[in-house]
């Protein structure tokens, strides 16, 4: 049909496309969202995964930025059982593993797949899992398992420029970390001295009804500390 918009081109979604839909729509309604931003010092994981790209062997997996932080917030769950559990049915629900989602923007849809007990895994076979993951996503070969069993979700839109977001929680989960840009910025030292660091933007989307303010900060401070000294990492 012909409008002041001019031809209108009807197109239906795929049945993957109406999950996102329903889902994101129960999410926003069902969930009252609660955000905490805080910027983040890399400049310590910036430099120790420079030594490890100059150190390692020809086709060795080199952790990235978003694997230490899925790692970071892993051991942060771990401590902190509320940012790990669920608001369900009217009951909180706390869980023994510690199963962290990546989303990975797939063709036309935004799929999650998890990595299962991420916080007794290292960097490298995060790295290794999830860059197995992301393929099996855009070559559509993932499986139902694959994307289910996550008790917290991490969204990284940094590769795109952007600075901060605010993600739509995947309920039932208590929150979700969005991810972004690193990038070098003008920073008072204690001394008073300004020098460029490493920054990253990071924010934090509770479900209030399990996640409270308090306990999300808690939580954030852990995952930041983890960040900023990021030698904890493969303790």
């Amino acid at each position: 049909p012909e409008t002041a918009k001019g031809k209108v081109e009807v197109v239906e979604p795929t049945k993957v496309q109406q999950t996102i839909a329903r889902r994101m729509a129960e999410s926003k309604a069902t969930a009252p969202h609660f955000y905490l931003q805080a910027e983040v010092d890399m400049s310590a994981a910036f430099e120790g995964r420079k030594r490890l790209k100059e150190m390692a062997a020809e086709g060795e997996v080199v952790p990235t930025f978003n694997d230490m932080v899925v790692k970071a917030c892993a051991l942060g769950l771990r401590e902190h059982p509320r940012a790990n559990g669920a608001y369900r049915d009217g009951h909180f629900e706390f869980y023994s593993r510690v199963n962290v989602g990546v989303a990975v923007a797939a063709p036309d849809a935004l799929i999650v797949p998890t990595v299962f007990d991420a916080d007794l895994k290292g960097l490298r076979q995060i790295s290794t899992e999830t860059k197995a993951l992301a393929s099996r996503v855009r070559d559509g070969s993932i499986t139902p398992p694959e994307l289910s069993g996550a008790t917290f979700t991490v969204s990284n839109l940094g590769m795109y420029g952007i600075s901060n977001f605010q993600a739509v929680i995947n309920t039932p989960q208590a929150g979700i970390l969005s991810v972004g840009e690193l990038k070098a910025k003008p920073v008072v030292a204690d001394d008073g001295s300004i020098e460029a660091r490493q920054m990253m933007g990071v924010t934090l989307a509770c479900d209030h009804r399990i996640l409270y303010g308090a306990d999300g900060a808690v939580f954030l401070r852990r995952v930041r500390a983890l960040l900023e000294e990021p030698i904890a990492l493969a303790l």
